[in-house]
């Protein structure tokens, strides 16, 4: 999975700079200067794709080539990453439940993007499904 998309960055008609993804047209954000706009563009980011699966779809592939390198907050990378395994592996989130030993209240909390999670749980939980979380690091734009 790929949480790093490419944003569009230009000047603002009504001033200062807009930032958007052709790869996740809901994501939308602006700032007064160049580095700002940047700076709110993983916000933006993840506040859409959280949106996207939390409405029972499933995260766009990141295609575009062009652009500004972002990505959302890594706690938002980490919980995208176990609600798209969960739907890879097409169970229940009772089966899931049972495979962490925890209640089928705790494993919906689990897939709740907006849901505060902490990493061990979410790790235990891709690892109940098989995967396993590998983790990059890049320079900043």
């Amino acid at each position: 999975m790929n949480c790093l998309y490419r944003a569009t960055v230009r000047p603002d008609p009504d001033g200062g700079f807009l930032v958007t993804f052709s790869d996740v047209p809901e994501a939308v954000t602006h700032g007064k200067t160049r580095a700002e706009a940047l700076a709110s563009a993983g916000e933006a980011l993840g506040l859409a794709l959280r949106g996207i699966v939390a409405d029972g779809g499933r995260l766009p592939e990141a295609r575009a080539i062009e652009g500004v390198p972002v990505s959302p907050a890594a706690q938002d990378v980490i919980k995208l990453a176990v609600i798209a395994a969960f739907q890879e592996a097409a169970i229940t989130k009772t089966e899931l439940a049972r495979r962490l030993g925890r209640t089928e209240t705790e494993a919906r909390r689990i897939l709740d993007p907006d849901h505060g999670t902490k990493l061990p749980l979410l790790q235990q939980a891709l690892e109940a499904m098989g995967k396993r979380l590998v983790i990059s690091l890049m320079d900043a734009p």
